[in-house]
């Protein structure tokens, strides 16, 4: 079986937990390097979350780097409200990191990993896009040896952080804006798919009986779900993050639309805004693959066969 070569940028945060467990826990695909940022709770705690659960699941040979600790432009905006205070808060506690972050930063990792790799690397964005517009400005001549980008971000309807903006281009839209048109071939997993992975009492009753990291996985989704039903009224909370994963390792588990995707910078009610030219209006030429429908029965097949793997 030939696996794809791919870096998760993450900010742990319980979707990225689990995302990252997937990457793991599949043959399909190589883990070269994991690099962290601000989003969901604090850099240090991104940094200190991914350590913990790569040292959980014995996977500390993977490489992990920090990366921004802050937008490009913007001050801060986390999501404790969601996550906790520590970004993985809930009824299990992991175990400290066995293993340290990589002294050479989120940005001279992707790069290096980029130059050493055989095959071009698929990049998975799992968090604000900061550290990959850092990135693709820093090392343009790399460009080529990115693959695809699979993110998670945007949207094509309603936001979850304001009426109009999803979390993760909300908290650095410019950085968004740049990634968007770096000519980079994009799929775009945004709430308009990802809201439809969510893990009700009957898929975390599924993932409590699969092996070691089932039940934590749950207990996770668990707490996640306390929280979605607090603030957003339902308790089947949606595992955002792990649907780029999916997609890069069955893409028919998405159904997608080539269009334009511009990111809003500027708007005072519509910051990190993904505009996206559905009937292709503006005559710009398309810049992404956007998620518009998923195949829910097989992205949780995908999702329990890779934690089985573990």
């Amino acid at each position: 079986m030939i696996s794809k070569p791919v870096i998760l940028d993450v900010d742990p945060g319980h979707d990225d937990a689990v995302a990252l467990m997937m990457a793991c826990g599949t043959l399909e695909l190589d883990l070269l390097a994991v690099t962290t940022v601000a989003g969901n709770v604090s850099l240090e705690k991104t940094t200190h979350n991914a350590l913990r659960v790569l040292s959980l699941i014995d996977r500390t040979n993977i490489p992990v780097a920090t990366g921004a600790a802050r937008p490009l432009r913007r001050e801060p905006y986390t999501a404790e409200y969601i996550h906790g205070e520590s970004g993985l808060d809930g009824p299990v506690e992991l175990p400290p990191p066995t293993f340290e972050p990589d002294e050479r930063g989120a940005v001279t990792l992707i790069a290096d990993t980029l130059r050493e790799s055989v095959e071009s690397v698929t990049l998975i964005p799992l968090g604000p896009l900061t550290n990959i517009a850092i990135f693709l400005r820093e090392h343009p001549d790399l460009k080529n040896r990115i693959a695809h980008i699979s993110l998670m971000g945007g949207s094509m309807g309603l936001g979850n952080t304001t009426p109009a903006a999803e979390f993760n281009i909300y908290v650095d839209p410019e950085a968004a804006r740049e990634v968007f048109e770096s000519g980079v071939p994009i799929t775009m997993c945004g709430l308009d798919v990802t809201h439809a992975a969510g893990a009700g009492p009957k898929e975390r009753e599924r993932l409590r009986s699969i092996g070691e990291t089932g039940p934590i996985v749950a207990g996770f989704l668990d707490f996640f779900a306390a929280t979605y039903e607090k603030v957003f009224g339902f308790d089947a909370p949606p595992l955002h993050d792990p649907v780029a994963v999916a997609a890069v390792l069955d893409p028919t588990v998405l159904t997608t639309r080539r269009m334009r995707v511009d990111v809003e910078c500027e708007g005072a009610l519509t910051r990190g805004e993904t505009v996206c030219d559905f009937h292709g209006v503006t005559g710009k030429p398309p810049n992404a693959d956007v998620g518009i429908g998923l195949d829910r029965e097989r992205f949780f097949e995908i999702l329990y066969d890779a934690l089985g793997g573990l």
